[in-house]
């Protein structure tokens, strides 16, 4: 064997070059790729907000033989290997089990997703007339660029509840026949000061105010008649009125559908990728499992994007409080302890997209360990902000786990993490788990524009994401 031979052989044992996906699927597979992204699209259109993807999940577990948890409670039925149950909680957050042949004081599989996006919520007092104009006062949730969103055809989703305790559902602006909504920008010519500022500074908060009409109410000695108008509108479409607003949650969020981008149609541009996907992908996964070895968790979060706090927030105890109920139906004598033994036993994918590599954006972003689109599902390590602050870091040991499972059913995946150490950072779920004593790793699809209006992501990452999600279950 010559050195230049021995060297080549050396390179391809010791040395390790994360893989392409296209590259290593075959044309049966890489239809079956375009066809779940065509149904991830339809579930991206469908749930453009946590209220709306809870329903859809609902639905979709229901269908698939999914049975609420308050039913079994209320008849006291044992669970056994197999039942498929879910948890609804306040319309905003779902967990779906499906009871594994083990006990489940041994653990389970967790797959932990959340389904809110960021987005821009309006006060609680919104409506106001200036300028000949109707307008919604607005504060923005999460973390976005408030310049990204004047300009942009606005749809608005909500829920009102009426004094007399009934509940409207109002969505406008998806239908092609529908009217849309709008922040305005400053013309260029005369953007001086504008343009001078820092781009956080562009824009403000307090700015971001909705178009939402300009014809006034037909009446004379009247005062604000182009909100009055606007008013009327409202009551006679939905019977509701000005004061119902303030107990009504609305969101305004892109209108229109997710598409396709490149001449390949490889990529999908949508609102609401983070995290709506991994929340699609472990969906599907989970509707794939019969009978697992070990219980199997899909678990919709809401309000990872400001905190995870809140009563419908991974923050909160409705995942415990869940998890006792089922540890109680498998049980004859529950106590407290069978609980706690299920909970440190278990193990968990804390799903979460990643910041994939953007040859547009080198400078903020470590190559060697930066996420790239069509190399795979991408296992984090750590995320927090600068020196680690804040995040799960997960062990070595737990990460071999995830790696051999990955490996043994061929899904093709990588390592990542969020930029540059001083750039700054993020967090997910995964702490708010690990605080229990499971072994937890994030681990989603990388995607490009994060945070943006529209964010980009592959198919192809998006299909082995689920690939995935469904072998670690079956683990």
């Amino acid at each position: 064997m010559t050195d230049k031979s021995k060297g080549k052989e050396l390179q391809e044992k010791l040395t390790h070059k994360w893989e392409n996906v296209w590259d290593k699927i075959g044309s049966e597979e890489g239809k079956e790729v375009f066809s779940f992204g065509d149904d991830y699209k339809k579930f991206l259109d469908i749930g453009k907000t946590e209220r709306l993807a809870a329903d859809e999940i609902i639905r979709v577990a229901e269908e698939n033989g999914y049975i609420e948890l308050n039913k079994l409670i209320e008849k006291g039925e044992k669970l056994t290997p197999g039942t498929k149950v879910y948890a609804n909680n306040k319309d905003k957050s779902v967990v779906m089990y499906i009871i594994g042949e083990e006990d489940i004081t041994k653990g389970m599989n967790i797959v932990g997703s959340h389904i809110d996006a960021p987005r821009i919520d309006l006060k609680q007092f919104p409506l106001y007339e200036d300028s000949e104009l109707a307008l919604l006062k607005t504060h923005y949730y999460g973390g976005i660029k408030k310049y990204q969103w004047v300009s942009l055809p606005l749809a608005l989703h909500g829920v009102v509840v009426k004094n007399n305790g009934d509940k409207v559902n109002i969505s406008i602006g998806e239908d092609d026949n529908d009217p849309v909504f709008m922040i305005t920008d400053l013309l260029p010519h005369l953007a001086k000061d504008q343009m001078g500022k820092k781009l956080s500074e562009g824009i403000t908060g307090e700015g971001l105010n909705i178009i939402i009409g300009s014809i006034p109410y037909q009446e004379k000695d009247l005062s604000d008649k182009i909100k009055l108008n606007i008013l009327n509108v409202l009551n006679e479409r939905y019977d509701i009125t000005e004061e119902d607003f303030t107990t009504a949650e609305f969101q305004a969020v892109p209108a229109g559908k997710s598409r396709d981008v490149g001449l390949d149609r490889s990529l999908i541009a949508a609102y609401g990728h983070d995290d709506r996907v991994c929340a699609y992908t472990s969906l599907r996964a989970i509707l794939d499992i019969e009978t697992p070895r070990r219980t199997s968790v899909a678990l919709f979060a809401d309000k990872e994007e400001i905190g995870s706090m809140g009563n419908t927030g991974m923050d909160s105890y409705f995942f415990e409080n869940i998890t006792a109920e089922i540890v109680a139906l498998n049980s004859d004598n529950y106590n407290e302890l069978l609980l706690k033994r299920a909970l440190l036993n278990s193990r968990v994918l804390s799903a979460d997209v990643s910041a994939g590599f953007d040859p547009n954006y080198p400078e903020v972003l470590d190559k060697r360990n930066a996420p790239f689109i069509n190399k795979g599902i991408t296992l984090v390590k750590y995320t927090g902000a600068r020196g680690k602050g804040g995040s799960n870091d997960a062990n070595s040991e737990y990460i071999s786990d995830v790696r051999r499972i990955f490996n043994e059913n061929d899904i093709i995946w990588q390592m990542g993490e969020l930029g540059k150490v001083d750039q700054g950072g993020g967090g997910t779920i995964a702490y708010m788990l690990a605080k229990y004593g499971m072994e937890v790793v994030d681990c989603g699809v990388p995607v490009l524009s994060m945070h943006a209006p529209y964010e980009i992501v592959s198919k192809a990452d998006v299909y082995m994401t689920y690939k995935g999600y469904r072998a670690f279950y079956k683990a």
